[in-house]
Order: structure tokens, then sequence, then C-alpha cells
């Protein structure tokens, strides 16, 4: 057996498969370059490593259950001006998931929530903090089955587990006396243990309407806003934005002008 089989046979053995994966470059780089030992060992160590996180960040992003991947990079600040950009860095630098308190996107729908909660969720993931998301509704129905067959404090415990747990879309879908109990339950189990990241198009004063009960909803936004930040993003929808540009749409100064270009031929022509 050779030295290079018998070092394949090795790497194999210790499951080392991005440096076997590479072998051959690194040690046809290393003969040019000529390095010092210590600079070629960690070479080859830092290829394994880098793979192994690359690997470990895949499987947590697939176990975060996120509707899809989106970053900060890829928001249009420029196209919600109402956002406070300094709000949103301080956001990233994670110092709200280490304190365990909450973040609180509000506003109409299309206004970029969502993403902004996934990308939090992404930052986090990249960390080496674990993220679960899940819509308000899906989670409440979850829940309630779980309840329904006797098996509520185990279900909760998925949702205690993560530090960082996204609730999307709370507010589109009233919830039933159940599933407000429920999610009071929730809130006041993670409180000052793990972050919150919430969406929402309906306004504090609003959430009464959303438990049935203003009680409960006072008793669930005490618990929720008492660590933490509310980021409210007054703008217009991007999928409207999008339609716009495909034409789909007119722009509103153009809807201005047509409506004052068809006014003269609506008016009724008398008669008599």
């Amino acid at each position: 057996m050779t030295t290079l089989e018998r070092l394949r046979s090795n790497l194999a053995a210790l499951n080392l498969t991005a440096i076997d994966a590479r072998l051959e470059t690194l040690l046809e780089n290393a003969s040019k370059q000529d390095p010092a030992y210590a600079d070629f060992l960690l070479e080859v160590m830092s290829t394994e490593a880098d793979a192994r996180r690359q690997r470990y960040l895949k499987t947590r992003l697939q176990l975060a259950h996120l509707p899809y991947v989106k970053t900060f990079e890829q928001f249009d600040f420029g196209f919600q001006p109402s956002i406070d950009e300094r709000q949103i860095r301080e956001l990233r630098t994670l110092r709200f998931v280490h304190e365990a308190s909450n973040v609180i996107l509000l506003g109409p729908p299309g206004v970029g929530k969502t993403h902004l909660a996934v990308a939090l969720a992404e930052t986090a993931i990249q960390s080496g903090q674990a993220a679960y998301f899940m819509t308000a509704h899906d989670l409440v129905t979850d829940l309630g089955h779980a309840y329904r067959e006797g098996r509520l404090d185990r279900r909760l415990r998925i949702y205690l587990a993560p530090k960082v747990l996204i609730i999307d879309e709370m507010g589109y879908l009233p919830l039933d006396e159940l599933g407000a109990t429920i999610f009071f339950q929730l809130v006041s189990a993670r409180y000052e243990r793990g972050s919150i990241i919430l969406t929402s198009n309906k306004s504090y004063g609003e959430w009464g309407s959303i438990f049935g009960d203003p009680i409960i909803a006072t008793a669930i936004l005490d618990r929720l806003l008492h660590h933490s930040t509310t980021v409210n993003i007054r703008g217009e929808s991007y999928r409207l934005k999008e339609r716009r540009k495909a034409g789909l749409i007119p722009r509103p100064e153009q809807q201005h002008d047509d409506s004052r270009a068809v006014a003269p031929s609506g008016r009724a022509k008398r008669t008599g």
C-alpha cells in the first residue's frame, strides 16, 4: 500500500471526508508553495472544520422550517424608509437573543415583516443558535391537537427548546378560547427563557380581537413586551411594487391621471 493509499485509508477511518475530497489539491498546493508545516496542517484541518460547519448550518436551517432563506443584504431598506436601520443593526448583533428578549414586527401585509424575521433567524443560526419557524395559525392548531390528545406538555417542549422561536402572521385569523389559552401558556413558558420573533398586521390595540378577550390579550402583551423591541413598518407592499414593475397594475399617479381623463366622458348627458 502506497503512502497516499494509507493516508486515504486513515482519513476514511476518521471520517475526514472533506480532507479526503481535497487531498490531491492540498498536496499539490503544498508542493508548489512549500508552506511551513504548521501552516499546511492548519489549511488541512480548516478544510474539514469549514465543511463540518457548513453541514451543521445546513442541518440547522432545515430543522428551523424557515419558509425560505432571506438575508438582510436582500432587504430593500430604501423602499421602506419608515424602518430605522440603526435599530435593525442593533438587532443583528443578537443581543436580544442572549438577553432572551423579543422582537415584534408590526405592519400591513407585504411590507417585509417575514423577510426581516427570517433574516434574524438565519443570523441566529449562523451564530450557532437553534431557531424554529411557525405561523401562528399552524402553531396553535398543532398545540390544540396535542391538548385534545393529552400530550400538550410534551408537545410544548418542541417550541420551548429553540433559543429563537419565530411566530409569523399573528392576527391574520382570530383564535378561539382554547387557542388563546394555549398561546398564553407558550408565551408564559418562554418568558425570560428564550426569544420570540413575532410578526403581525395588527396594532397592539387590536390584539383583543385576535384573542377574543382583552384580558388575556393584555396578559400576553405584558409578557411579550416586558423585554422587547418593536419594529413598526409603514409602507407599500413589496408585492404591489413588483406587480407595478411588471406593468400588471398602474402606478398611483397613472391611476390619478386616468381618472381625470375619463371624468368628462363619464358625465351623464342632459336631456330635454
